[in-house]
């Protein structure tokens, strides 16, 4: 009996990363779309595939978690891991429409591609790592990485108040409707690096069991968090 638990809390930690792995591809396939024209709608497709494999999996790790729980009645440790996935999963589900919401301006949009004028492709590529970093700290249970994840959300916030007042000032020769919907881009990988940021919390709590906004096991399962 003890060997199935393990061998479903070992199954979590892998679907996990799955699931933020895809989350990856589907930022980094939000770059493609930032520096090439001639992608753009293969692109497009290959995100919303993933943002479909994505919801696949948070219905299917909300599963197991569920099964753990009900089943197991686990405590400690494993309690914490089991709770900060079902929270981590709300996060990575948002961060694959937000990828998609990028993705449909792109393809529908005024913007001209490639984007160079403002640092919109780093701040794309940092908000990836930090995706990355926080499952990563998560299914290695490294409190450590978790928290370089938190502090760096600060540098994507520097780049989202930079590309702001570039486009502000509008030196670069943007439409109106160019301006709007580099904003609203740039505003998606900024609210991706909040999720990002979520994730890494919770990667925390569940190697230390300390959350930062001092949520307690027993406010996790209220019915309105989950």
């Amino acid at each position: 009996m003890r060997d199935l638990y393990n061998a479903k809390l070992a199954r979590l930690s892998d679907e996990i990363m799955e699931m933020g792995n895809l989350c990856g591809q589907a930022i980094m396939k939000t770059c493609q779309l930032l520096a090439s024209v001639e992608i753009c709608e293969t692109a497009s497709k290959e995100i919303g595939k993933i943002e479909k494999e994505i919801d696949d999996k948070e219905h299917n790790i909300e599963a197991l978690c569920m099964q753990l729980l009900l089943k197991q009645q686990p405590v400690g440790t494993d309690l914490r891991k089991i709770s900060a996935a079902l929270k981590m999963v709300t996060d990575m589900e948002r961060i694959g429409d937000q990828a998609t919401d990028i993705a449909e301006i792109m393809l529908t949009g005024s913007v001209h591609v490639p984007v160079t004028a403002i640092p919109l492709q780093e701040m794309a590529e940092h908000a990836m790592h930090m995706v990355n970093d926080s499952v990563t700290a998560y299914v290695e249970e490294k409190s450590d990485l978790a928290k370089k994840v938190i502090d760096s959300d600060d540098l994507l916030d520097n780049l989202f108040n930079q590309i702001r007042k570039a486009l502000d000032m509008n030196r670069m020769g943007y439409s109106g409707d160019e301006i709007l919907d580099l904003l609203m881009i740039s505003k998606y990988y900024e609210r991706i690096g909040d999720h990002a940021t979520n994730i890494g919390e919770w990667a925390e709590f569940s190697v230390d069991g300390i959350h930062r906004n001092g949520d307690s096991i027993s406010d996790l399962f209220n019915p309105n968090s989950l």
